[in-house]
């Protein structure tokens, strides 16, 4: 990403321009929160927070969607851009029992938590196991 696009695009551009090869699902309300915890009965769900602001976060996104297979979407994915949505992110804390950090990645499994990792230990592959 260029000078300009720093300085002309917003956050929210800068975000959606990071979200390409994945079918994230956007995570924008606490409400949703419920949905997940429901929807983790049938299936793992996991919960990727990013900050636009972050060349770290940006990276690791960029090395989960290059590592990210077609065989991984039994997980269902959602995209939490922590600078809009600080208020989901702090539940997810709450909730779920999980010291906040970013870029993150929590998988949940029957409403608990079966994997979380940040920073450089988000790996894709990780996927595979649930």
């Amino acid at each position: 990403m260029g000078i300009f696009d720093k300085v002309f695009k917003s956050e929210r551009d800068i975000a959606k321009d990071e979200l390409k090869k994945i079918s994230w699902h956007q995570l924008t309300t606490i409400e949703q929160l419920e949905e997940i915890e429901k929807e983790s009965a049938d299936h793992a769900v996991a919960i990727l927070k990013h900050s636009t602001r972050c060349g770290i976060s940006r990276m690791v996104l960029k090395q989960f969607e290059t590592d990210y297979k077609d065989e991984y979407e039994n997980v269902k994915l959602y995209f939490l851009d922590l600078l809009n949505h600080r208020d989901v992110s702090n539940e997810i804390a709450t909730r779920f029992a999980v010291h906040h950090e970013s870029p993150q990645l929590i998988i949940l499994r029957d409403g608990k938590v079966v994997h979380h990792a940040s920073h450089q230990d988000i790996d894709a592959k990780t996927l595979a196991n649930y």
